[in-house]
């Protein structure tokens, strides 16, 4: 499994297009992160003039053995199947927010526990019905592992091939924030007590509980690499999402990193191939306990901190207006000379 993502380093554009900023009609400075976003895009585009094109937010779902138990989740798992069909409907927090913002959203069956019906609106990437309670084996075997990282490949190749060249991840699958919690202790060395939170929605005695359970799958099993770190601890959206970070970093396309579940597959796919990095915004600073030393080890900046936790990608599509917004302000904002203001006003 080779993934040829290359890494960002122009210096000479980024020169210029800090240049072409600092001419624009305002203070040195004066538009803070959505200056080095636009200077971010502009390296990643490899142009002075980038664009945005079709964002598209991609929602992978899936469930998890251990939810069956209903020790670590205080939702059963039939709301993954059921959150489904409210994403189809046009009725999650997902449909809202990329209704808003004009954002192409598609729905992907990465593994519920659930048949369903051939002519629903969703993709169909079914790689099983849920995977194993990692309690008692691992959740996945390599070979399906693997099959998920080239089935989400391929949605992200049609997509960028449909005109898509910005797009942001999420997530739908009970118990999935115990698969997140594991594999960040695996890869970011941080006791998995710190890394597990209340997930939807745990009292103090749950978290408790949960951190237990955790604590004993994680002595349980000596993974060797990222791919054996996804296949035990895993879920089935989350090595789709790792794969298709992987091949959109690969296809150069803006990638915006939605909250906990996705910056795990993250951390493995930076695992694989460490340039991906150089292609992730990151939307926002989930309130789920882990995420903030995610970020920490990830040395991320995110654009947000509004105090969501809900995943479905609701952060990425809130942030993406600001990539937007970051690209508008770079090719239509007018220069000093075009404007016919002083240059004296950029020391202001």
């Amino acid at each position: 499994m080779t993934h040829t993502t290359v890494p960002i380093n122009n210096s000479e554009l980024k020169l210029e297009l800090q240049k072409k900023i600092d001419l624009k009609t305002k203070p040195m400075g004066a538009l803070g992160i959505l200056e080095h976003l636009a200077t971010k895009i502009g390296c990643i585009q490899n142009t002075l003039n980038p664009k945005i094109s079709s964002p598209s937010i991609v929602v992978f779902a899936g469930d998890h053995g251990i939810a069956t138990k209903g020790e670590v989740n205080p939702f059963p798992q039939e709301v993954t199947a059921q959150m489904v069909y409210n994403f189809v409907n046009g009725g999650a927090a997902i449909n809202i927010f990329s209704n808003t913002n004009k954002l192409n959203l598609k729905i992907v069956d990465a593994g519920v526990n659930h048949t369903f019906p051939e002519a629903l609106d969703i993709i169909n990437a079914k790689i099983d019905f849920g995977t194993n309670n990692y309690q008692e084996a691992p959740a996945m075997t390599l070979t399906q592992c693997e099959k998920a990282f080239k089935k989400s490949g391929d949605i992200i190749s049609k997509l960028k091939n449909e005109g898509t060249n910005t797009i942001g991840f999420g997530e739908m699958g009970i118990g999935n924030t115990s698969s997140a919690a594991l594999l960040m202790a695996y890869f970011t060395e941080i006791p998995i007590s710190e890394c597990v939170g209340a997930g939807t929605g745990l009292n103090k005695e749950g978290i408790r509980k949960k951190q237990q359970i955790l604590s004993e799958v994680f002595k349980k099993y000596h993974p060797k690499n990222a791919l054996e770190a996804m296949s035990i601890f895993g879920g089935f959206e989350i090595a789709m999402l790792c794969g298709a970070i992987l091949k959109a970093a690969e296809l150069k396309m803006i990638i915006i990193i939605d909250g906990f579940i996705v910056t795990a597959a993250l951390l493995a796919a930076q695992a694989i191939n460490r340039n991906v990095l150089d292609y992730c915004v990151f939307a926002h600073n989930s309130n789920e306990k882990g995420h903030i030393k995610m970020l920490g080890f990830l040395k991320a900046k995110p654009l947000l901190s509004l105090g969501l936790r809900l995943g479905e990608g609701t952060g990425a599509a809130l942030a993406i207006p600001l990539v937007q917004a970051s690209v508008n302000f770079l090719n239509n904002m007018a220069s000093f000379d075009t404007a016919g203001v002083s240059e004296e006003t950029k020391t202001i």
